[in-house]
């Protein structure tokens, strides 16, 4: 492992990368996502999705397995490109970041590895692929994409590969995945919020200028949410709201400025959010909308709880 004497530069220097990732992947999972409603969680058996062919459709398989590979490989060759070629490279080695960013950089790696699998998945459904093998391939295809990047950071001198990036990447795969093969759809959902914060102006350059570079930079703006659909637990029949969800929220402040001015500290929330999906609606154009936007934490009152030691309640939060 490479010794660094400025550990304040070296979180620095890695928090733009897990900030350039978030730029690539955001968009890519829009553009996947407006096609169709991914994994639809209207149903409580393994009973057959409209959406998807019985059959396998060569045609729109090779288009899907076309589309993968460029996108796979136009996206590493481009990373490196942009991003590790102009950074001193060295022989592979490891780096324990896992004390860094308070893990909110590997809530990020959860989050984008979880609706990756996501979108691999519908991608081979829409193609006709069985359903266990769309499963796997979807989630291993992501797993593959995730595991080159960890290898491209341990090729870098100033980075190196992390089992905490690893372990994020798996359990990101595994929520998917767990859900997929046991209930055929996904009760619990991984959601993203943010608000601005204090701390961008005192490190804007990690942080980020504007709105648009703080959603993807400033950690302490953000918090990431596990939203657990409360009807899908209940009798098929039960009156209770389809789209009501409950959700616990992590978040993290003081991150990325001076550590002697500000406290770095975790946060956790409850509240309540809405699986847009649930809604019953006719217009593919509406589902669509939903499915984009189910990806963020529809703001609700919340209770926060920070390891200061400290009870908050916020009559909306986001």
């Amino acid at each position: 492992m490479i010794r660094r004497k400025d550990q304040s530069i070296q979180s620095s220097i890695h928090g733009r990368l897990t900030s350039v990732q978030l730029y690539f992947w955001l968009p890519v999972l829009f553009i996947f996502l407006i096609s169709g409603s991914p994994v639809q969680a209207q149903k409580r058996s393994f009973e057959p999705n409209p959406l998807y062919p019985d059959t396998l459709h060569k045609g729109r398989l090779i288009g899907v397995l076309s589309a993968q590979g460029v996108i796979y490989f136009g996206s590493l060759t481009g990373l490196y490109y942009l991003w590790y070629k102009d950074y001193a490279q060295s022989n592979f080695h490891f780096f324990n970041d896992n004390n860094e960013w308070l893990q909110m950089d590997k809530m990020g790696h959860v989050f984008s590895s979880y609706y990756l699998s996501r979108v691999m998945y519908t991608s081979y459904r829409w193609a006709g692929v069985e359903r266990k093998k769309a499963i796997l391939f979807g989630s291993l295809l992501t797993y593959a994409f995730m595991l080159n990047i960890e290898i491209l950071d341990g090729f870098s001198a100033e980075w190196g590969f992390s089992w905490g990036d690893l372990a994020a990447n798996t359990a990101g795969c595994l929520l998917f995945v767990g859900q997929q093969f046991g209930w055929d759809e996904q009760r619990f959902l991984l959601k993203y919020s943010y608000h601005p914060s204090k701390y961008p102006q005192y490190n804007p350059d990690l942080l980020g200028r504007n709105l648009i570079q703080n959603l993807v930079k400033d950690y302490n703006g953000m918090s990431f949410w596990l939203s657990g659909n409360i009807h899908s637990f209940l009798p098929k029949h039960s009156k209770f709201p389809k789209w009501l969800n409950v959700a616990v929220g992590y978040g993290a402040e003081g991150l990325g400025v001076n550590n002697q001015e500000f406290d770095r500290y975790r946060k956790f929330f409850l509240s309540l959010d809405v699986d847009l999906t649930r809604i019953p609606t006719r217009s593919k154009a509406l589902k669509g909308i939903f499915t984009i936007l189910n990806l963020i934490k529809i703001p609700f009152p919340a209770l926060e709880y920070d390891t200061k030691g400290q009870f908050k309640f916020h009559a909306i939060y986001f």
